[in-house]
C-alpha cells in the first residue's frame, strides 16, 4: 500500500483484527443493503450500526447539519481524538465516511482496504451482535467546504478544458434508463449532467474488494483524460458513491484539486432551471 499517495489512511485487515479490543479504535458498520441480506448478522466484533438512513434528509441529501453529526459519533462512543474505522457491505462506503468525517474535521479516519469482502473471505471472526458504548460529547468543527462543490459551480463548469464532471453511477443510470436505482417515475428525470465523464466507482477494485494499484488507477482515470492538473467534480446520485471516488482520487492518487458534489443526480435532476442530456 505504500505506492499511493498517502497508504497511511489505508489499514488491512490484520492491523483490524489486532485491534478489535483497542478501546482508542471504534470499528462502524454502515448499513446499506436490506436487513435480509445474508451477512445481517454477520457484524465485525465491536462494531457499532449506523443506518444509511442516519446520514440521510428525508429528501434523499446527506445530512450535513453539525449538531447531527456531534448526535451519531457521541451515541457511537466516538471522541474527537477516537480512530474510526468505517466499513459495509458496499465496498465503497469506507471512503465515502472518510470523506464525510472529514467534512466536520475529524482527523483519524481509516479505510479497510478489501472491506467487508475480504474480512469475510479470510474467515474473520464474526458476531451476531452489535456493540455500543458509553455515550460521548463529541465536538465537530463547521464544515469544511473546500471538500465540497455546490450546484451553482458544477453548472459554471459544464465544457470547461480545465475541469472535469465526473460520473461515477451505473451506466443505466449514465444513460438515463435509471433514476437512482429504478426507471424513473412521474416527475423524476433521468440522465447526467452535460459534459460529464462516466467512470464507474466499482472499476477502482480488484475482484476480492482491494484498492486497485496506484500505476492501474492512475490509468483508468489518465486515459480518460482525468490527470491531477485539472480540477475534478465526481458525481453520483446522492452524494456516497461519488465522496468514495474523491477519497480514491485524493488520498490514493494524490490528485490536489478534488471536490465531491454531494448533491449529485438528486438535485440536479430537481432543478428547473438546469440542463440534462
Amino acid at each position: 500500500m505504500t505506492n499511493y499517495a498517502y497508504p497511511e489512511v489505508l489499514i488491512d485487515t490484520q492491523w483490524l483484527a489486532e485491534h478489535l479490543n483497542d478501546s482508542k479504535v471504534r470499528v462502524v458498520e454502515v448499513e446499506t443493503s436490506p436487513q435480509s441480506d445474508k451477512n445481517a448478522h454477520a457484524h465485525i466484533p465491536g462494531a457499532v450500526l449506523w443506518n444509511i438512513n442516519d446520514l440521510l434528509l428525508p429528501n434523499l441529501q446527506i445530512n450535513l447539519e453539525v449538531n447531527a453529526i456531534e448526535k451519531l459519533l457521541s451515541q457511537s462512543g466516538i471522541t474527537n481524538e477516537t480512530t474510526v474505522v468505517p466499513y459495509g457491505s458496499d465496498p465503497g462506503i469506507g471512503g465515502f465516511i472518510f470523506w464525510l468525517l472529514k467534512l466536520f474535521g475529524h482527523q483519524d479516519i481509516r479505510v479497510l482496504n478489501g472491506g467487508y469482502k475480504k474480512w469475510m473471505s479470510e474467515g474473520r471472526p464474526v458476531t451476531a451482535e452489535l456493540s455500543s458504548f458509553a455515550p460521548t460529547e463529541y465536538k465537530a468543527k463547521p464544515i469544511d467546504q473546500s471538500l465540497r462543490v455546490l450546484y451553482e459551480e458544477v453548472q459554471l463548469s459544464i465544457g470547461c478544458p480545465d475541469t472535469v464532471i465526473l460520473d461515477v453511477r451505473t451506466i443505466q443510470e449514465y444513460e438515463g434508463e435509471h433514476f437512482l436505482m429504478k426507471p424513473p417515475e412521474g416527475s423524476e428525470r433521468a440522465g447526467h449532467i452535460p459534459s460529464s465523464i462516466h467512470i464507474e466507482h466499482i472499476l477502482t477494485f480488484n475482484e476480492d474488494g482491494t484498492f486497485k494499484s496506484f500505476d492501474e488507477l492512475q490509468m483508468l482515470y489518465s486515459s480518460h483524460g482525468i490527470t491531477s492538473d485539472r480540477e475534478v467534480f465526481p458525481y453520483c446520485a446522492v452524494g456516497g458513491r461519488s465522496g468514495y471516488i474523491w477519497f480514491v482520487l485524493k488520498y490514493l492518487l494524490g490528485y490536489p484539486k478534488v471536490r465531491n458534489y454531494d448533491g449529485s443526480w438528486n438535485e440536479w435532476s430537481r432543478l428547473s432551471n438546469i440542463k440534462s442530456v
